[in-house]
C-alpha cells in the first residue's frame, strides 16, 4: 500500500498534463454565433457612413432580393484583407450594403478608395448599437438576409478566397 501513495501524486500530475495538452491540441470551438440567425434585421436607421453616398436601414432588407450585410472598420486589419474578396463577390452578382463601425467618415472614404468599394449603401455606427443588436461580435463580420429581411446565415471573420462559394451558396439559399 506505501508504494500506491509514493506513485499517486505522479499518476496524478500525468493525468492532469493528459487532460490540459488534450484541451490544447482540440480546443472547444470558440465562435460566438449570433442569436439573430432566422430573426428579422433588428430595426435601425443610420445615416450615411461617408458624404454623399446612402445610409442604411433595416427597411432596405425587406424588399425582394437576398443581401450581404458586411461589419466592417477602416481600422481593421482583417477587414483590409476581405476587400478584395467582397469585390469579387459584388463583381459575381451579389448585393452588398456594410455597416462601418466606430468610424469617422474621412477614413470610410480613405478605406475605400485604397481598397474597393463593393458596397450599394454604407451605415455609420458610431456606437456600435446596431452592430450589438445584430448578435456581432466583432469586425469584419457578414450576414446573408433573405428578401424578407430575415438573418439567414452570419460569417465571422473575414471572407477568404475559398469560402465564396459558400457564401453565393448561403445567398442562393435565401432566394
Amino acid at each position: 500500500m506505501k508504494r500506491f501513495w509514493l506513485w499517486a501524486p505522479l499518476a496524478g500530475f500525468v493525468i492532469f498534463f493528459a487532460v490540459v495538452a488534450f484541451g490544447l491540441i482540440s480546443p472547444a470551438d470558440r465562435k460566438i454565433a449570433s442569436k439573430m440567425v432566422g430573426k428579422p434585421v433588428p430595426a435601425f436607421e443610420l445615416p450615411p457612413a461617408v458624404p454623399g453616398r446612402d445610409g442604411l436601414a433595416a427597411r432596405d432588407f425587406g424588399q425582394g432580393q437576398p443581401r450581404l450585410l458586411n461589419i466592417f472598420a477602416s481600422w481593421c486589419v482583417p477587414c483590409v484583407a476581405e476587400a478584395p474578396v467582397l469585390m469579387e463577390l459584388k463583381r459575381r452578382g451579389a448585393k452588398i450594403d456594410a455597416i462601418a463601425i466606430r468610424d469617422k467618415p474621412e477614413d470610410v472614404a480613405a478605406f475605400l478608395a485604397r481598397n474597393g468599394d463593393p458596397y450599394e449603401r454604407i451605415g455609420a455606427d458610431t456606437a456600435s448599437r446596431v452592430q450589438l443588436a445584430m448578435g456581432s461580435s466583432g469586425v469584419p463580420e457578414t450576414f446573408v438576409v433573405d428578401g424578407k429581411g430575415v438573418i439567414r446565415y452570419q460569417h465571422i471573420g473575414d471572407i477568404r478566397p475559398e469560402n465564396v462559394p459558400e457564401i453565393l451558396a448561403e445567398l442562393e439559399k435565401a432566394r
